[in-house]
């Protein structure tokens, strides 16, 4: 089992500002992963049982789960997949002809500690076409669900990429809701980013 103490230094991360607005829901998107696989570990750059590492840039993202008012939802389930370095993702139904990388993991899933965080260890997701006009953005789907809350899908983007500003799906978004979908550069060095997720409380039907 991969330990997180080994891969993230003590103390780099500090606490995120509450946010009150819900992150902004968007599609699942077609490449959700259907086939099952043992390690779905918070560190996808290396597949348990593999010598190898993954090809690409290695970046940390680490967040928080919380609540309208701000306050941490522990044990929450966060579901992350994404595309490789080259921009393909291990599915059926991705076309692109970019390289698979047998030793990235692809899919992670978690749960959030008793201050509602999470922390990952993956690759920089690469660029590719949705269509023949279309380049999609560097992106990270996260899927997070808890019980008394409505589940979240969701997708978490990089700041300042080029490509944000003619994405058909972040342009679809308010500037307010844009915001809250790209994450925050917070350590240069190490290249790790935060990303805070806000669910909302199901409501009771009468």
């Amino acid at each position: 089992m991969k330990s997180t103490a080994a891969i993230l230094p003590m103390g780099l991360f500090s606490r995120l500002l509450h946010a009150a607005s819900p992150t902004p829901s968007e599609t699942e998107g077609p490449f959700y992963p259907l086939v099952a696989q043992k390690d779905k570990d918070f560190d996808l750059t290396q597949i348990q049982g593999r010598q190898g590492s993954a090809k690409g840039r290695v970046i940390l993202i680490e967040g928080q789960v919380l609540n309208a008012d701000g306050k941490p939802i522990e044990d929450a389930m966060v579901d992350l997949w994404q595309a490789n370095a080259a921009g393909r993702y291990r599915h059926h139904r991705d076309k692109n002809r970019a390289p698979l990388d047998p030793n990235f993991q692809g899919w992670a899933i978690v749960k959030s500690g008793r201050e509602g965080r999470f922390r990952f260890k993956t690759i920089f997701p690469g660029i590719y076409p949705a269509s023949a006009e279309w380049l999609r953005p560097p992106h990270i789907h996260f899927k997070v669900s808890k019980s008394g809350y409505t589940d979240l899908t969701t997708q978490m983007y990089f700041p300042g990429h080029k490509l944000n500003n003619s994405d058909l799906l972040l342009m679809q978004k308010s500037n307010e809701e844009a915001e809250l979908m790209i994450s925050k550069r917070i350590d240069a060095e190490l290249e790790a980013y935060s990303y805070s997720i806000v669910m909302s409380v199901t409501k009771i039907k009468n």
